[in-house]
């Protein structure tokens, strides 16, 4: 059960990412996408403040374990960081990579609220000529 709950979670976890990352691009999910954003600075900064760690991942917490219980070892914090030594085989500068996810996620927010302002704008003035 624990290799299914890893390979999943995996999946999950890169999937949310990149949705977090590119969600704002396509109208029909930008709804999803502030929900998606709004969830991963709670957990960023509410439940992190709460743990004493800013940036804290409930998913990456539970893979963690996971991963603990299939016996890995020297599992770096961050999932992002995980991630991108496994798919590069480099051993990335910690703060590098957290610096580059917290980049990640404030560049998708503004885009997230360009594209909504504009669709908000446009649809303001469209009422406004009918």
């Amino acid at each position: 059960m624990n290799n299914f709950l890893d390979y999943f979670l995996t999946f999950f976890h890169s999937a949310f990412v990149l949705f977090v990352l590119t969600g704002w691009i396509h109208k029909s999910t930008r709804k999803a996408h502030l929900i998606a954003i709004f969830l991963t600075l709670t957990a960023w900064l509410a439940i992190g403040l709460y743990v004493g760690t800013i940036g804290y991942c409930p998913l990456t917490d539970w893979h963690w374990d996971i991963k603990r219980a299939l016996g890995e070892q020297n599992i770096p914090s961050s999932f992002i960081e995980y991630i991108l030594e496994k798919v590069t085989g480099i051993d990335l500068n910690r703060q590098l990579v957290d610096l580059g996810t917290a980049a990640g996620l404030a560049l998708s927010i503004v885009c997230a609220v360009y594209v909504n302002m504009k669709s908000y704008s446009a649809r303001k003035t469209k009422n406004k000529v009918e």
